[in-house]
């Protein structure tokens, strides 16, 4: 397939046209990540499992005080009756003060689970209140909205930071019970879309455009974060972009070839977190000996044996159509080598992408992965080549909401789509994610380019 038309759609949202909208868009948000918690004892919600995660406490308690920060602080008269909150929960926003230190979040007992779940309920019923009577204005809104897609986030991080930690427990907890996948064949060979060689449109369109522009291809109306705007014309040289992810099945045939013991395949610094760190396999995979316990590992991946993961439903054999998940940008270039081809810029995959269906986002009940399928999004995020830098005319946020997204633009990498632990209406053609090059416990894949 041929794609030529190299204009992309433009990110969807949830309206927030009236108070009630407003309102109604606010709780589901918020009413999510109540069930997600719902489902970790207070002992879960306190450990943190190392320093890039957070407790789940803490993501509770810092996405509360976000909206009372963002958007209550604005209101006149209003003072937070916890004022210490603003030290514990603040995450990295240096305009605001001084914080916990990211490393000991997990030391935080106190405010207790319980007392966390108080001050949830106290800013819901202030931000409602304050939206009913008509106290939030135009840019208090646009705070909100922000909040709800930054809670978002970290409903996501929420159940990547229970796994981590999860996975770390020798009695394989289960943190939602599912039954196994009926037994799918792995799929065939992938297709591949010719991605025109052109200029293309991509990004996000300005706010401040979303009515009246004179480019008829100018997605209107919908959220974005500042990182994905302005919407600007870049040159596509021409290729072709797979047309599904690389599968269990397909990093098996790596592993099978010896992929984690040939250096000619990696990147000098992936090589070494590969000798440093003993990787042989994605993240949370173990081979077994056949009768459940681990089997002992030499570095040789492909030694007899069948392969589990670790999921949010206990310990699991690998399934074979499944997108491979858990690996880093770095093993993700070895594969891409090892198999001929490249990980697509993050400008051919937008372009590729346009049109696709958004098929595996959070299903609560779930929380893993299904079967790749063919021009769809979702499963797993996917690592492109491209570093995340600012577009030509990136512009922050206001205020002390502009530290979001802009001071990170440092040695990470853009990944492009969404994973099946991203919310519902979260995932958009333009989202752009970004981690460092040797992080695995996110939910991470990839797919191939040419």
């Amino acid at each position: 397939m041929t794609v030529g038309d190299v204009t992309t759609q433009g990110p969807q949202s949830f309206p927030t046209l009236s108070a009630g909208g407003t309102v109604e868009r606010f709780l589901r948000v918020r009413q999510l990540t109540d069930l997600l918690a719902s489902r970790l004892s207070a002992e879960d919600q306190i450990p943190q499992s190392m320093t890039a995660a957070s407790p789940a406490a803490w993501h509770r308690a810092h996405t509360t005080w976000f909206f009372e920060e963002f958007v209550l602080g604005r209101l006149p008269g209003y003072t937070s009756p916890e004022p210490v909150f603003r030290f514990l929960f603040n995450s990295y926003y240096e305009a605001v003060g001084p914080r916990q230190p990211r490393p000991q979040r997990g030391l935080i007992t106190r405010p207790s689970v319980a007392e966390i779940g108080d001050f949830r309920s106290r800013v819901d019923e202030a931000v409602v209140a304050a939206l009913e009577a008509g106290r939030v204005d135009d840019r208090g809104r646009e705070l909100l909205e922000l909040g709800c897609h930054h809670e978002q986030q970290h409903q996501e991080l929420m159940l990547m930071d229970a796994k981590h930690l999860f996975s770390h427990n020798p009695t394989d907890p289960v943190y939602v019970h599912r039954s196994a996948d009926p037994v799918a064949a792995a799929p065939g060979e992938t297709d591949w879309l010719d991605v025109v060689e052109g200029v293309a449109r991509v990004g996000a369109a300005d706010p401040a455009d979303r009515s009246g522009s004179p480019h008829d291809d100018l997605p209107s109306g919908g959220f974005s974060y500042d990182n994905e705007r302005p919407r600007h014309r870049v040159w596509i040289p021409g290729g072709q972009v797979a047309g599904r992810q690389v599968t269990v099945a397909d990093w098996k045939q790596f592993m099978a070839d010896g992929g984690y013991s040939r250096p000619e395949l990696w990147l000098s610094d992936g090589w070494a977190a590969v000798q440093t760190e003993g990787w042989d396999a994605p993240g949370y995979w173990r081979r077994e000996d056949g009768i459940g316990a681990p089997a002992a590992t030499d570095g040789n991946a492909s030694a007899d044996g069948d392969w589990t993961t670790f999921t949010l439903s206990g310990r699991r054999p690998v399934v074979d159509a499944e997108p491979v998940c858990h690996v880093s940008f770095y093993e993700a270039d070895a594969f891409a080598r090892w198999a001929g081809a490249r990980l697509p810029t993050e400008f051919e995959w937008e372009v590729a992408s346009a049109g696709w269906r958004i098929g595996d986002e959070l299903d609560p009940d779930r929380c893993h992965p299904r079967p790749a399928t063919d021009r769809s999004i979702g499963g797993v995020w996917e690592w492109t080549s491209s570093a995340y830098l600012p577009y030509p005319g990136f512009v922050t946020e206001e205020g002390a909401a502009g530290e979001y997204n802009g001071k990170f633009m440092s040695d990470q990498h853009v990944l492009r789509g969404g994973s099946a632990l991203t919310p519902a209406g979260h995932t958009r053609p333009t989202y752009r994610n970004f981690f460092p090059a040797s992080s695995r416990w996110a939910a991470t894949g990839l797919r191939l380019a040419r």
